[in-house]
């Protein structure tokens, strides 16, 4: 078997599909894409492809030692986003042309299904507890919302009060069971965090994401020492080799390596491992596609360590396709009571609707993160 072709697909609302071919007809699907810098990954999946054709798609850990050390500079968000797509689409094909789903080929799951999280509140959050209440309706056991808008190094406390008054009505509407995280989003610095972080320890959460962006995380230390909450981090850290320095402080109680930019399912499950051993929960970041989502439910079946996923069913980022909007059977991701069942199909367990993608393809997108700013006109972490 050989490869012969890989296409990447712009979709909406801000995702990038790859299909890599072969010469036997088994075809593997990938997603990956940087938000907002969709095109910049397409890009380096075609400068990738160069030494791909041709080769047997079935050697996976090879082909991902020579893209990733195959060029004198290496890692980073585009570069590991463009292998993770590419490698996800190898585990397809591998598990097509097997007839088995990719956890079965990386050791069998240990796990049936694994709970997952909803998002709540956009960007600025709003109406959190509303929200909190409606997806609890639909079966959702725990959320996820950004803290707070922009804050300045130092800020005024009435912003701190309105999150915690948004957490507080969560968890007066919904009980002290309910899971609820909150997302500091990189938005806040290191003075700001360590108050944030003392002043919700009263609401029990699941934990908090980004306290403080990663290149900052030698304040982890201190902010752990001001609360109990478990501290979560990793969506902006690509390889095992970003994150053996995290794991190494041992100030972060659970790592979130997204698949889709940390090398696929073949380095993300390296990751997962070396967590493992450090005790260190798992919870996939994946606020993307249907792909992505079928990559990260191929490792939660078989990382001991994982607890919990994130998915993007009704985000307020799809604002024009959701989720299930590119498969041809919407009901692979069983979702029940609070859960989503492992897919038990060949590769990812997914069928794309290949016709939508390329029509879709066809309208593409251009997708940008907002830029904020202060007051005074600085500008404002997102």
């Amino acid at each position: 078997m050989k490869i012969t072709q890989l296409t990447t697909f712009i979709v909406p609302p801000r995702w990038c599909f790859v299909k890599v071919e072969t010469d036997e007809g088994i075809s593997g699907w990938g997603e990956p894409v940087v938000e907002g810098r969709a095109h910049t990954v397409a890009a380096a999946v075609d400068e990738l492809s160069d030494y791909l054709i041709g080769k047997d798609p079935r050697l996976i850990e090879d082909h991902w030692t020579v893209m990733y050390r195959g060029g004198f500079y290496r890692g980073g968000a585009v570069h590991m986003s463009a292998i993770a797509g590419i490698d996800q689409a190898l585990w397809d094909i591998k598990g097509k042309a097997l007839g088995v789903p990719v956890h079965q080929l990386l050791g069998g799951q240990l796990r049936d299904r694994i709970r997952v999280y909803s998002w709540i509140g956009g960007d600025r959050p709003a109406d959190t507890a509303e929200a909190a209440r409606a997806v609890a309706a639909r079966g959702f056991t725990a959320v996820k919302m950004n803290g707070t808008e922009e804050l300045q190094f130092l800020d005024t406390h009435d912003k701190l009060d309105a999150a915690l008054a948004r957490v507080a009505a969560i968890r007066d509407a919904l009980g002290p069971d309910f899971g609820i995280a909150v997302d500091f989003h990189g938005r806040v610095h290191r003075p700001m965090a360590k108050v944030l972080a003392k002043e919700l320890e009263p609401f029990k959460l699941m934990f908090i994401e980004e306290p403080v962006l990663s290149e900052h995380a030698e304040a982890l230390k201190e902010i752990a020492n001001h609360c109990a909450t478990p501290i979560a981090l990793g969506e902006r850290l690509y390889s095992r080799w970003d994150f053996k320095h995290i794991l190494h402080q041992g100030y972060v109680d659970v790592i979130q390596p997204d698949p889709s930019h940390a090398g696929g399912i073949t380095e993300t499950r390296k990751i997962a491992a070396m967590a493992e051993a450090y005790d260190v929960a798992l919870a996939l970041h994946c606020p993307l596609g249907p792909i992505a989502l079928a990559a990260n439910l191929q490792l939660d079946a078989v990382c001991y360590n994982a607890f919990i996923q994130e998915q993007s069913l009704g985000i307020h980022y799809n604002t024009t396709n959701d989720l299930l909007d590119y498969l041809v059977d919407r009901s692979v991701f069983d979702y029940r009571d609070g859960h989503v069942a492992i897919p038990q199909g060949p590769g990812l367990g997914i069928e794309v609707n290949e016709d939508y993608v390329r029509r879709m393809a066809e309208q593409g997108h251009r997708w940008r993160n907002p830029v904020w700013r202060h007051k005074d006109g600085s500008f404002a972490e997102w």
